[in-house]
């Protein structure tokens, strides 16, 4: 399963899930494309949101790094290429799930 997180008016939410499903469906997988809106910072808390738009594929962050993150809040994510997450990283969560 793919969760995409985002805050209501995040500016790279479509991108980003119009990615997702384009990856998807490069690769021919069968993974449900969940979209999990997150309204309040007790909500971001509980569900250790790093930001919008946050990617999870079986439950994992599609960042490494993300893991050792302490920082949970209603607030935009940036990547290193800018707001919508890169498409190698997404790429490599997914084929890491179907594997």
């Amino acid at each position: 399963m793919i969760e995409i997180l985002y805050f209501e008016g995040c500016p790279n939410h479509r991108s980003t899930v119009d990615l997702t499903r384009q990856l998807v469906s490069e690769l021919g997988l069968d993974l449900e494309i969940r979209e999990v809106p997150i309204e309040t910072d007790a909500q971001a808390q509980q569900m250790r949101f790093l930001g919008s738009p946050s990617v999870r594929v079986n439950g994992r962050d599609i960042e490494p790094t993300a893991e050792e993150q302490r920082e949970f809040s209603l607030s935009c994510r940036v990547y290193r290429d800018g707001g919508v997450p890169p498409r190698d990283l997404l790429l490599g969560a997914l084929r890491t799930a179907a594997s």
